[in-house]
């Protein structure tokens, strides 16, 4: 009797897993179909806050031509350029006025959540903690954010530019804390950089004009950026030399005779400082979404985020564009802002007394 009940109770308690599991995959079936059944047919618009030509320009355009496929529904997606203020003009938009229902998404400079997160700038009106992050289409591990100068300019290598009362790097950059402008500063304070500014440049393809034209000396940009739109220029017998890297823990391979932020670093105190301002670049390519879009869609645009840096047509796109593919999670996206926001007071103090000056 009692092995009878055993095998009923074994048998009942089958069941009710089966019709549990069977009722769980019906219930993911119909989301994934009602998701589908929402984009098919529809347009999602990736804004890009910079001017066609430059580096975020080129990875918008790369993931825009290839996500649709990955999205239930298979959605156009078409990619719109939206400059101003660094990204940010892009960024409040992304925040404030964009649809939450998934039908938009945006790809902006990686310091923008800084930017938000330190409160410095009254005109950054967003919360980074609160979008919907799909993550990054680079970690940074293959790249390298370097300072590249013409090479008949006075300052001839990183001693040159370094030295005590020495002529200036004269730098071109865009506005409101960007990348282009805010690392210039950095590498003054913390490797004894002497560095001029001319800021307010539309965007990144209008600095790479005004250095063929001698108009600054040089810029700080992606590696990745100059592969991808001026190769030559990385060609021994260019115009052109990298003097530093900057956001490398070690030498690029490509670059084994150009020293690192953190190997010039007068201190320990500047490479701690060095170290906190390179982490943005663990989410050097970041793509978002509006907060509070319907939790079904956010998860699928992650998963189609995901899929689409795994796709081999992606990644053959990708190596034609010669561009860094080292992709991070949404979730690793938010540790890295958890990182951020539990830096020490006097690093966060320098960090917005930074994105102050860098306005320009």
């Amino acid at each position: 009797m009692p092995r009878r009940w055993a095998r009923r109770a074994l048998a009942a308690l089958a069941w009710t897993t089966c019709a549990w599991t069977a009722c769980a995959w019906g219930a993911l079936s119909a989301r994934a179909e009602a998701v589908a059944e929402f984009y098919r047919g529809r347009t999602v618009t990736l804004v890009v806050g910079y001017g066609p030509g430059g580096g975020y320009d080129v990875y918008a355009r790369l993931v825009g031509r290839h996500l649709g496929r990955h999205i239930p529904g298979n959605p156009n997606v078409v990619v719109q350029n939206m400059p101003g203020a660094g990204s940010l003009r892009a960024v409040n938009w992304l925040y404030n006025l964009a649809p939450r229902d998934g039908t938009a998404i945006a790809h902006f400079a990686r310091n923008m959540p800084l930017m938000g997160m330190l409160g410095t700038n009254a005109n950054a009106q967003f919360d980074p903690r609160k979008f919907t992050w799909l993550g990054s289409s680079s970690s940074f591990a293959n790249d390298a954010y370097i300072l590249i100068v013409r090479k008949d300019i006075p300052v001839k290598t990183i001693d040159d530019a370094r030295r005590a009362g020495g002529d200036p790097l004269v730098l071109g950059g865009t506005a409101e804390g960007a990348t282009g402008n805010d690392v210039p500063i950095i590498l003054r304070d913390t490797i004894g950089l002497n560095v001029k500014q001319v800021v307010g440049y539309p965007d990144s393809g209008a600095i790479f004009l005004a250095m063929e034209r001698g108009e600054v000396h040089g810029r700080t940009t992606d590696l990745s950026s100059v592969r991808a739109i001026k190769p030559e220029w990385l060609k021994p017998g260019s115009g052109f030399h990298v003097l530093v890297q900057f956001a490398r823990e070690t030498r690029h391979q490509d670059f084994p005779n150009v020293p690192t932020a953190r190997e010039l670093a007068r201190n320990e105190a500047s490479r701690l400082l060095i170290e906190l301002t390179e982490l943005p670049y663990k989410l050097s390519r970041p793509f978002a979404a509006p907060p509070g879009i319907p939790a079904v869609r956010a998860a699928a645009l992650q998963r189609a985020f995901a899929a689409t840096h795994r796709d081999p047509q992606y990644l053959a796109d990708a190596a034609k564009q010669r561009v860094d593919v080292s992709p991070v999670t949404a979730e690793q996206v938010l540790q890295a802002l958890k990182r951020i926001e539990s830096a020490p007071q006097q690093q966060l103090d320098y960090l917005r007394r930074l994105f102050a000056e860098s306005k320009g």
